[in-house]
């Protein structure tokens, strides 16, 4: 593993039986690019799955198909490591450290959290999901991540990352890397095919604006088809006024690498069921590859678990030795061998 590359963090839930496109166009495709510039530290994050209720055998095969498609989209296990959260038992135990290190106050501000839970209803919000930035900061922290590749939203978590490596810096010694958020600006923004104003997500209104990467490729390329546009012919950018047409243009310029102006150029004369058929080909022709990496994977489970394995043991060797560290600064007595 190259060391003097800057070291990146990141992680995905498995909460799904696929990543959509959203998933894809948004963080991982990025990941990909990062693991040829940096020392990269990948995990899909199993612990953070369990804030909400989960089905165990569901979230168990939810993991393995996770796993099985970052492969597919292009992640090198020997050029990353690639890791299950839980298979690294040093995330929950720096996580209860670092929730001693972290006033109520700073936790309760988490605007996510109150996204979240307000949407759950106290009732069925659990303390894991209050928490869990804390195990964020851990999971970064362990690694001694340089950057954070993270999405606007997530800012906030790692600003609480920083406090926290800054105050246990400061009380106890130098111990953790303060690191930086690595902001994907350059990411296509991808909405929902049927309600283009909001983010394509597994929690969709309908599944019909959402794109499953291991979605029979009919069933996409038929959702491509029938997205809403607006009542206009014209195929031209314009976020406010063409914000379905505008969505097609920016996934089609993601998949296709062609920029907008491009496309629009491209499209001239035509109308917007040229659009939609080119790219429902175009997207058919591209996520091919994709779904047959990711069943090879899931066809040979062994291959599987030695990768699982090897990420495990990678990650492992580098939270260790910082878990240990932190223990010694803490003031923990040291279990005599």
């Amino acid at each position: 593993m190259v060391t003097d590359r800057p070291r990146v963090l990141s992680g995905i839930q498995p909460t799904s039986g696929s990543f959509h496109l959203g998933n894809y166009l948004g963080a991982v495709r990025q990941w990909v690019s990062l693991q040829e510039t940096h020392d990269a530290f990948y995990m899909v994050v199993d612990l953070h799955a369990i804030t909400v209720e989960q089905d165990p055998a569901t979230l168990r095969e939810n993991t393995r198909v996770s796993v099985a498609q970052l492969l597919g989209v292009g992640l090198d296990p020997e050029r990353c490591t690639l890791f299950i959260q839980s298979h690294v038992p040093e995330h929950a135990q720096l996580g209860w450290v670092m929730n001693c290190f972290t006033g109520f106050g700073e936790a309760a501000r988490m605007t996510q959290f109150k996204d979240k839970s307000g949407k759950q209803g106290a009732d069925r919000t659990t303390v894991g999901l209050f928490t869990y930035p804390i195990l964020q900061v851990a999971d970064i922290l362990l690694y001694q991540a340089d950057q954070v590749p993270v999405g606007e939203d997530q800012r906030q978590h790692i600003e609480l990352t920083r406090d926290l490596a800054e105050r246990f810096n400061s009380r106890l010694g130098q111990t953790f890397t303060v690191p930086n958020p690595y902001i994907l600006k350059e990411t296509a923004k991808i909405f929902d095919l049927q309600d283009p104003t909001s983010k394509m997500s597994k929690s969709a209104s309908t599944p019909k604006g959402l794109v499953n990467l291991l979605d029979e490729v009919k069933t996409s390329t038929k959702k491509i088809k029938s997205a809403v546009t607006d009542t206009g012919t014209v195929v031209s950018y314009d976020e406010q006024e063409k914000a379905g047409v505008s969505n097609l243009l920016r996934i089609h310029s993601a998949i296709s690498g062609r920029s907008v102006p491009e496309l629009v150029e491209h499209f001239e004369g035509r109308m917007y069921g040229a659009l939609k058929t080119e790219l429902a080909e175009l997207y058919a022709e591209w996520v091919a590859p994709i779904q047959q990496r990711t069943r090879s994977y899931l066809d040979d489970p062994a291959e599987l678990d030695r990768v699982l394995a090897r990420g495990a043991e990678k990650a492992r060797a580098v939270a260790g030795e910082t878990l240990a560290t932190a223990y010694d600064r803490i003031g923990f007595l040291a279990a005599k061998r």
